[in-house]
């Protein structure tokens, strides 16, 4: 059970075959022995969650329940999902995925409340003061639904270019940048028990984005507006880099006194995948794992999906994939045995 592992299962060889480590996979049948351990932390290790495999895979579900005590509907809170025609709203997929956590004593990431991406069109059609209503009453509507069953929201995602600047989003161009701060102050009121974060891609190591998503933190914070936490994505390639001073960004986040949280990680490879790809993408994994596990305040580790039987990645990367900790029959891959608690 991945977090609950008390040493190292490495399935990783070195042979003598072209000079590269080979990957030996179990048996289809064979699954790695999950140890019942108690944290040491306070950190939570968890994957993003469709409601349709969870309700229709039996395998998916028995490895989601064995490995991970935290879930994160991928879509189902969306609004795009929710309220895709204005008043009618779909909680079946948030429901069932609340319901299985519940029952299976998880915990549960909000994910997530603003976004511009899978926005029903009506929302973005609405004149200013309307679409301010509308967003506190989004907000409202569904956190107070889930309140005092989700541990951390999402509050806002993806606010920031890649220079930093902010992204030029119907809500930022209708109600300014002060909506952020009011969204907060928002979904605190519908739950004060929950953690709330901001969440964002490349902003993994220090660069123009994640100054600019510290220096957003450091404002609220000034404001009193009640920000949690930032939530790192962690969506990575094997093609580029392992991100730079990573450690580093983690700890002046912590420093100025918010969490992270690890929350959408992946590491996608040129696919077909081969010994030496799937090592470097366990080396990845294992980097990000390792330096959340260096800073007290980073207080989760979330992948995005867990197998690669179901991924976004071969649909928005074409000829790359193979990003998740599972193979597409449920097997782990080495990047699995390189997390640790």
């Amino acid at each position: 059970m991945l977090g609950r592992i008390p040493k190292k299962r490495a399935l990783l060889t070195v042979a003598a075959v072209m000079g590269i480590a080979v990957w030996q996979a179990p048996a289809a049948s064979a699954a790695p022995a999950s140890v019942p351990l108690q944290y040491a932390t306070n950190r939570y290790v968890g994957s993003a969650v469709a409601a349709s495999y969870l309700a229709s895979e039996t395998d998916y579900r028995a490895v989601l329940t064995r490995e991970f005590d935290n879930v994160t509907p991928e879509n189902e809170m969306k609004w795009g999902t929710i309220e895709a025609v204005r008043g009618q709203y779909d909680w079946s997929g948030a429901d069932a995925i609340v319901k299985y956590a519940r029952e299976h004593r998880k915990t549960v990431r909000g994910h997530t409340l603003v976004w511009h991406s899978q926005l029903p069109d009506w929302v973005g059609a609405l004149p200013a003061d309307e679409l301010r209503r509308v967003l506190r009453d989004h907000i409202t509507t569904e956190v107070k639904r889930y309140k005092g069953k989700i541990r951390a929201w999402d509050v806002v995602n993806e606010i920031f270019n890649e220079d930093g600047t902010r992204r030029d989003t119907v809500f930022r161009q209708k109600l300014g940048d002060g909506f952020v701060a009011d969204v907060f102050r928002w979904a605190h009121a519908a739950d004060p028990a929950a953690k709330l974060y901001v969440n964002d891609y490349n902003i993994e190591g220090i660069n123009p984005k994640s100054d600019a998503v510290y220096d957003l933190v450091k404002t609220l914070r000034r404001q009193g507006v009640p920000i949690s936490g930032v939530g790192i994505q962690g969506h990575l390639s094997i093609q580029y880099g392992f991100p730079g001073q990573y450690r580093e960004n983690l700890a002046r986040f912590a420093k100025i006194g918010v969490e992270t949280a690890v929350t959408e990680a992946d590491v996608r490879i040129p696919t077909p995948p081969d010994a030496a790809k799937l090592a470097t993408q366990a080396s990845y994994f294992g980097q990000l794992w390792d330096g959340c596990h260096a800073v007290r305040k980073c207080v989760e580790f979330t992948t995005w999906g867990f197998t690669d039987r179901h991924s976004w990645v071969p649909d928005v990367f074409p000829g790359e994939g193979a990003a998740c900790l599972f193979d597409e029959n449920l097997r782990p891959k080495p990047a699995y045995f390189a997390l640790n608690p």
